[in-house]
């Protein structure tokens, strides 16, 4: 600012005595600018205090150098430290982050589509409304975007996910070889992604680890509240399970303030395990068994992969497969284990072990996508 008045482009190549033309090849890093002649003209903008238009500089590059995510919601310590790892892959590239939340309504979801187009570089999007005909009719197909956990279907966008049902595989057949025949699960929202292939996880590792036992499913939605009622639904039962298991940490946690509420020990009356390894998690009392999702790594990965995509000439419509990420079981005091980290197998792994067992999985594998629910 000069005078209360902001400084232009026009400003900057007057003082520096060049063309408006050389200012902007100067202080966008062209080529054809002498050295010092870009060295004069920064020094001179410097000095100035010369701040160049945001809008102007898109008009011209046809670039925002700003990334959009849309995510299903923003409450939580998963979106937390989802859109930390965003945010921060985001500031590593240089990018500015526009975030905006559905809340689940497929109405607000194709809005704030809509709001972003010509805003944003690049999209990430996860949505439970985000099927392929979801995509087809609301994104462009020049818009580099890129899928987190999506909702099973061919779509000609890039994926990541995670390995949820190796997950709960694993936590499920870890309880079993504590010795824990009686298992309870609680479940996560229907009709969501997550909560689903969770639920199939830990029902595939009793059907072949324990023939015959009979599944306890009790109802929850990822909220503590839910995990608390599940929590105080159980404790009551005459006859307890060994264990529980609950398909995200937000509900463990909320369980297990119901079960100390009813006078039952964890792990010594029951054992209790969560999934994601929230930051919270390794605070409860007792420290809480989880499977581990890398949440931020998660966000992160996704945007070095659509900035990628984005750094790209053209984006050609074609089929993807999902990058799956496998996630890792933490065994802490809430199942009556010292701290310890371990891979879970994946999906592969698991199919293999009904007939031997399994080799512990990769960190990531990819996967064509196939037909289900909706994710979170």
């Amino acid at each position: 600012m000069r005078g209360g008045v902001a400084i232009t482009i026009k400003d900057v190549a007057r003082e520096a005595e060049v063309s408006v033309a050389t200012v902007s090849r100067a202080l966008n890093g062209r080529d054809n600018v002498a050295p010092e002649v870009r060295a004069h003209v920064r020094s001179v903008a410097a000095r100035l205090r010369y701040v160049p238009h945001s809008g102007a500089r898109s008009l011209i590059t046809r670039r925002t150098q700003t990334i959009g995510a849309l995510l299903p919601d923003m409450h939580g310590e998963f979106f937390s430290e989802l859109i930390r790892g965003i945010d921060r892959a985001a500031r590593a590239h240089g990018y500015h982050l526009l975030l905006s939340s559905s809340h689940g309504d497929a109405g607000e979801t194709a809005a704030a589509l809509q709001a972003m187009l010509g805003r944003v570089d690049g999209l990430l999007i996860m949505s439970p409304h985000a099927d392929p005909g979801f995509v087809e009719e609301h994104l462009p197909e020049m818009l580099p975007a890129i899928l987190l956990n999506p909702v099973r279907g061919h779509t000609r966008l890039p994926a990541l996910a995670v390995d949820n049902r190796s997950g709960a595989f694993a936590m499920t057949r870890h309880l079993v070889h504590c010795g824990h025949r009686e298992i309870a699960f609680i479940a996560g929202p229907k009709g969501n992604l997550d909560a689903e292939e969770r639920l199939q996880g830990y029902l595939a590792a009793l059907h072949e680890l324990l023939p015959g036992a009979e599944a306890q499913i009790v109802a929850g939605d990822f909220t503590e509240e839910s995990g608390y009622r599940a929590g105080s639904q159980i404790a009551r039962q005459k006859r307890l399970p060994r264990a529980l298991f609950a398909a995200n940490d937000s509900m463990a946690i909320g369980c297990l303030f119901a079960l100390r509420e009813a006078g039952l020990r964890v792990p010594e009356d029951m054992a209790l395990a969560g999934f994601d390894d929230i930051p919270t998690a390794r605070f409860t009392q007792p420290p809480l068994t989880t499977v581990r999702v890398r949440i931020a790594d998660l966000g992160g990965r996704a945007l070095d992969q659509l900035v990628a995509t984005a750094a790209e000439k053209s984006v050609q419509p074609q089929a993807h497969s999902v990058l799956m990420l496998a996630p890792e079981l933490v065994l802490r005091a809430s199942c009556g284990m010292h701290n310890h980290v371990a891979a879970a197998p994946s999906v592969a792994s698991m199919q293999s072990s009904i007939e031997k067992r399994a080799r512990v999985g990769p960190d990531a594998r990819r996967r064509s996508t196939p037909a289900a629910p909706k994710n979170r």
